[in-house]
């Protein structure tokens, strides 16, 4: 198990181990966060989870979220999420230590160069941060999690999945089609070098 104390793992940030999994949704990330987690002995952190307070510490504004879903659509409300998103990514961050942390799909992708600046910035100094894709080829990967994601969001996550953003901050990618959670897992692990 790697401790609170480690020193010797890939993915030190000068205090601790921290490992980051982004990539489009549906495409096993808290399960393969939580696994790492249990194998390393160290804690998961989705970041989807603990969103909502960080969002409100700038002035996230449900009641108009809301309005935007409801008059102009999901879009409309995904992009007003934008800088809170990279608000909750620097402080989940800044609040990271020895733990496996699963990005939400849309928190890596930024279009606005000044937002797309703020998350490269956030996450220079993590050299683990693993791209989890079904396959190299856009249409496959898109095919794949089409079955797995509704209706409703299928263009949002076909455009995660072709966006370079992800590709630009991973530090490795694994492939997941063909493959069980647990597999993914060990290929992380050793990828990244990390042998509890």
């Amino acid at each position: 198990m790697i401790g609170s104390g480690s020193t010797s793992h890939v993915g030190m940030t000068g205090r601790c181990v921290v490992i980051i999994l982004i990539g489009p949704m549906k495409v096993g990330k808290s399960t393969v966060a939580r696994l790492l987690a249990e194998r390393l002995g160290i804690e998961r952190n989705g970041l989807d989870k603990c969103r909502w307070k960080y969002f409100a510490e700038i002035g996230y504004d449900e009641s108009y979220a809301r309005h935007l879903s409801e008059t102009e659509g999901l879009q409309s409300t995904l992009n007003y999420w934008k800088p809170f998103e990279v608000h909750a990514v620097e402080r989940h961050l800044a609040d990271a230590h020895d733990c496996v942390i699963d990005f939400g799909a849309g928190y890596s992708v930024q279009e606005d160069p000044i937002l797309r600046d703020r998350i490269r910035r956030a996450l220079a100094p993590y050299p683990q941060i693993v791209l989890l894709q079904p396959s190299p080829d856009p249409a496959e990967a898109i095919a794949f999690l089409a079955q797995r994601v509704s209706n409703q969001l299928q263009s949002v996550n076909d455009y995660y999945i072709r966006h370079p953003a992800n590709y630009e901050l991973a530090r490795s990618i694994i492939y997941t089609m063909g493959k069980t959670p647990q597999q993914t897992c060990e290929e992380v692990l050793s990828t990244l070098g990390l042998h509890p």
